[in-house]
């Protein structure tokens, strides 16, 4: 059986139910631009999870729960990047680094789903002793986490991913009966109808958050006299701490490697209780295919496009149109697969100006960086340049896809924020 449409016809809560009490079997796909999901039912039970999403990898979540640090996923990833580098000696050249090899038996639930550009499939460990370890396997064996630990965190994470779906205002989806959950999954058991109330409370809970906090651009300061009426936990006071920094909503959440959904939660109740209040916003970053005059109308036209400039060695513009063409299709499966294919041949050429191992230093001063155009993505990767991580290093942490993390770092380059 296979059933396909878009959110604006058939809710995700809609789409759960059906699938439920039909008890069907199956993967059920969705896309919004560049991010995919997939659910997994076995006789009308949710089983598994799916996501090309990297805030929502098996590192990030980590960190969100409080069971790692930054410093430590860093130093997980760079045991897991040796392990490649020795296992796989030729793919260890310019150009091509070791993102977050998603967990089998502590699986991170990065499957591949319809399209080549989801990063880091799901492959299965028993049948491929040359892979470097999982990160799960590595935190355990250097006794930073148990089995346990991991295991219940991967449960945890699956139902984040199907209830930030809730909150999806479009998207497609496609149900098909052919995908059955992969064997080396970490397996979860839930009863769909439950999924379906808190995601339905958390949509809800969203729009109520949004009449006070309208978007993540939002500026945020603290009131007079605040300190008296806040409990003194570690949550908040690292909250208070992105407050004083003046970091927008959207900052806050990268920055605690957290989802927009429980920031939002917090700074309402903060708005709410007259601790702090919305001071402005951050000026939207112009799209860069906004500067490109008489582009087509047509995505078949686009892609052409696209591919011209890929041809012509100008991978970041062809990122751009496709961005545009996802955007207005998440579904169109040509501009998948040459998303792809632009991202890695735009990675191939950042290296061939940058090396990987290269460390980056900030060169403007700080007082003076409030004069400076720098998103909210800009801003969470420039605060990982220490003068110690290396470009892999800071990739291994940035919650954003590979050939996304590049280009932000790039840009801080080009304008003469960083350097090496």
């Amino acid at each position: 059986m296979s059933v396909q449409g878009s959110l604006n016809t058939m809710s995700v809560s809609d789409l759960l139910q059906f699938l439920a009490v039909g008890r069907k079997t199956g993967l059920l796909k969705f896309s919004h631009q560049k991010v995919l999901k997939g659910i997994y039912f076995e006789n009308g039970i949710i089983v598994g999870s799916s996501t090309n999403d990297p805030r929502e990898y098996l590192g990030q979540v980590l960190i969100h729960y409080g069971k790692i640090d930054e410093a430590q996923l860093q130093a997980a990833m760079e045991i897991q990047r040796g392990e490649a580098a020795v296992q796989s000696p030729k793919s260890n050249v310019q150009g091509q680094t070791q993102k977050q090899i998603p967990d089998s038996k502590f699986q991170n639930s990065d499957s591949k789903l319809v399209a080549p550009t989801l990063v880091g499939g799901e492959h299965r460990l028993k049948s491929m002793p040359q892979r470097p370890r999982r990160l799960g396997q590595i935190l355990v064996a250097d006794g930073i986490l148990t089995e346990a630990q991991v295991s219940q965190l991967l449960e945890v994470r699956t139902l984040d991913i199907i209830y930030d779906l809730f909150l999806w205002k479009e998207g497609h989806f496609e149900f098909g009966s052919d995908d059955p959950l992969p064997p080396d999954f970490t397996r979860v058991r839930v009863e769909a109808n439950r999924v379906v109330m808190e995601g339905i409370h958390r949509a809800d809970e969203m729009a109520r958050y949004r009449t006070l906090i309208p978007t993540d651009r939002a500026l945020l300061e603290l009131g007079t006299g605040w300190t008296a009426s806040l409990p003194a936990g570690k949550a908040t006071r690292q909250l208070l701490y992105f407050l004083e920094k003046r970091m927008s909503v959207a900052e806050i959440c990268y920055n605690m490697h957290s989802s927009a959904f429980e920031v939002y939660a917090q700074l309402y109740e903060l708005v709410k209780d007259g601790v702090v209040h919305v001071a402005g916003e951050l000026p939207e970053i112009p799209d860069p295919v906004s500067q490109m005059p008489d582009l087509p109308d047509a995505a078949a036209d686009l892609l052409l496009l696209a591919r011209s400039e890929l041809n012509n060695g100008e991978a970041e513009k062809a990122l751009s149109i496709i961005h545009t063409v996802l955007g207005r299709d998440p579904k169109n499966t040509a501009a998948h697969t040459l998303l792809g294919e632009a991202e890695r041949k735009f990675i191939d050429q950042v290296y061939s100006e940058m090396s990987p191992g290269g460390v980056p230093k900030v060169l403007v001063k700080l007082e003076d960086l409030a004069n400076k155009e720098i998103g909210s993505q800009e801003g969470f990767v420039l605060s990982r340049i220490n003068g110690v991580w290396d470009i892999q290093s800071i990739l291994s942490i940035c919650p954003f896809r590979e050939a996304d993390s590049l280009s932000l770092i790039k840009k801080l380059w080009d304008n003469g924020i960083i350097g090496f």
